[in-house]
This record gives C-alpha cells, sequence and structure tokens, in this order.
C-alpha cells in the first residue's frame, strides 16, 4: 500500500516558509528557495555572534590606546604595566572609564607607570 506524505511536507515546509518571512521575492514564497535562504542566513547568524565578541574587543583596544596616549603612553606599556602593578581590570571596564572619567583613568595610568 502507498502512504501519501501530503501532511508531514505541508507542516515541515511551512516552518521553513515561517522561518522566512520577511525575506524579498520568491526567497519568502518557494519552498525550496527560502530553505536555502534560511540555512545560510542561520550560518551567517551564527558567525556573526563569534565575530561581534572579536569586533567588540578590537573596539575596547582601540579606546583604550587612545585615551592611554592622550596619558603619554602606549597601550602596550599600560597592559604591561597594569600586569606589573597586579591591576586586574578587563579591557571591557578600562575603556569604560577611559571614555566616561578621564581623571580615574590618569589614575590607573599613573599606577601602572610607577609599576
Amino acid at each position: 500500500m502507498r502512504v501519501k506524505g501530503g501532511v508531514v511536507s505541508r507542516r515541515r515546509h511551512k516552518r521553513w516558509l515561517k522561518l522566512a518571512e520577511g525575506f524579498r521575492g520568491r526567497r519568502s514564497k518557494c519552498f525550496k528557495l527560502a530553505k536555502r535562504s534560511v540555512q545560510k542566513a542561520l550560518e551567517h547568524a551564527y558567525i556573526g555572534r563569534k565575530q561581534k565578541k572579536r569586533n567588540f574587543r578590537s573596539l575596547w583596544i582601540i579606546r583604550i590606546n587612545a585615551a592611554a596616549r592622550n596619558e603619554g603612553i602606549s597601550y602596550s606599556k599600560l597592559v604591561t604595566g597594569l600586569k606589573k602593578a597586579n591591576i586586574e581590570i578587563d579591557r571591557k571596564v578600562l575603556a569604560d572609564i577611559a571614555a566616561k572619567d578621564s581623571v580615574g583613568f590618569a589614575a590607573i595610568v599613573q599606577k601602572a607607570k610607577s609599576a
């Protein structure tokens, strides 16, 4: 006896088409194109989540370097000085201090220079 899979196929197709809502043209209407587009979009989203972390770290380093050079020290020397002085501040917090509290950042730089 032949088994027809219409209900299951329809459900599977609708699931992919639901994920493709908002895509332009046939990418949101044709199952084959929609499935391919959604898979590619999910790949890009996965890669993007990894890149986001890298991008923010480089942004923090750029901000710290700019603020450190205003204080007369390079980024690498600042980080080395912080390690020698046993000051454990991560780059995110240090960049925030550099942007919002220049007096506090100057104090941190002085500690790093003296170490």
